[in-house]
């Protein structure tokens, strides 16, 4: 039997293993952070002169925002292929009272649309990026293989003026005091009156706090190799489809349960999840902090059962790689697995005992089970 976690990660600056791969370069980082600064100060700036210049008289609050999604939970990945682009959701927020006179207005939501992009539109021409719709934000691509997006929510005017009340703070540095201020006002926010502007729906109910607490109290309680091990199928998932396939929510709830830490061996907790993964996925996986939302129903009948028997085979393979003896032939089946981002190092993986050796000796799998990668149709 071989032990491959090295070869998933490793925490060896001269011997970058999968997970290197899978970080954000410094480059890449820099565009996102950069991006969602500037997007920031001109929502700022611009947004409230736009509202102004439609009629609004009263005092123009300056909107305050939220990083959300894969970028907060530290789960994002690096593009596996195009085209795909890593991204980052930064959520912008304004008093409800600001976009309109009811709770649920049928026009407020385009209102505020129209008017971030309307003041975002001269920074994207001035930096050449492009501009897009999506129903439930404005996405910004920054560069060939990255993009921003930014959804709208709407507060109840009390709590947005009890999240600037807690902005004030007085610390070592400016960004401690930013980091500070918006990790409070975050969970400030409450938590049944987060309504996020819609294109086709007007306004609907949509909190992203609760899933991001419940995934950062499950790696609390279950260590960071759930994080790996999430970022793991996500990389599988990139790799064996170059669009579609399970959204990395639905990959992250499905796992969560199923994860059982494996001290030192990162393979070994990555096929446990793998090999219970597809039954999951066939019985249903719901939105943790909301039941009565299916993640599996998004990808239909036929989606689920193509995941499931993708992660079958992956499960098989695996597991064959890890019981045979021969570390160079365990690399080629996970490169055809994961693509070429995981190393073929087999000289990094330890020797298997001579036992090891003779027990693993009739796992190994014929040759159907690994010609080629699958690819979506």
């Amino acid at each position: 039997m071989l032990n491959l976690s090295v070869l998933f990660s490793n925490n060896n600056e001269e011997r970058p293993a999968f997970l290197d791969a899978l970080t954000l370069d410094p480059y890449q980082k820099f565009i996102l952070e950069s991006a969602r600064k500037e997007i920031r100060e001109c929502l700022k700036l611009g947004l409230p002169k736009v509202l102004r210049a439609r009629g609004y008289e009263s005092d123009v609050p300056t909107p305050r925002f939220f990083t959300q999604g894969s970028w907060s939970y530290k789960t994002l990945n690096a593009p596996a292929q195009m085209p795909q682009q890593c991204d980052l959701d930064d959520g912008a927020y304004l008093p409800m009272g600001f976009v309109t006179q009811t709770k649920r207005p049928s026009k407020a939501a385009s209102l505020f649309f129209s008017a971030a992009e309307e003041a975002l539109s001269p920074l994207v021409k001035m930096r050449g990026w492009k501009q897009s719709e999506r129903p439930t934000c404005i996405r910004i691509e920054v560069s060939s293989d990255a993009h921003v997006d930014i959804p709208l929510y709407a507060i109840p005017d009390a709590e947005f003026e009890l999240l600037k009340a807690r902005a004030s703070y007085v610390m070592d540095s400016v960004e401690e005091a930013v980091s500070r201020s918006e990790r409070d006002a975050w969970t400030a926010l409450p938590n049944d009156q987060v309504l996020l502007a819609h294109r086709e729906k007007d306004w609907i109910e949509s909190d992203p706090r609760p899933l991001k607490n419940w995934f950062l109290d499950e790696v609390d309680a279950k260590g960071e190799q759930l994080r790996r091990v999430v970022r793991y199928l996500k990389a599988y998932r990139d790799w064996r489809w170059s669009q579609g396939g399970p959204t990395s929510i639905l990959l992250m709830a499905a796992a969560s349960p199923l994860f059982e830490a494996k001290h030192g061996r990162d393979d070994l907790a990555l096929l446990e999840v793998c090999k219970a993964l597809p039954r999951a996925l066939r019985e249903g996986v719901d939105n943790p902090t909301e039941e009565s939302e299916s993640l599996t129903a998004r990808l239909g009948i036929e989606g689920v059962e193509e995941a499931a028997k993708a992660f079958e085979k992956f499960a098989n393979i695996l597991d064959a790689a890890i019981s045979c003896s021969d570390a160079s032939l365990a690399c080629r089946w996970l490169q055809e697995q994961l693509g070429q981002r995981f190393p073929f190092q087999p000289y990094w993986v330890p020797t298997p005992s001579a036992r090891e050796a003779v027990l693993a000796a009739a796992a190994i799998p014929g040759p159907s089970e690994i010609i080629g990668r699958n690819k979506s149709a």
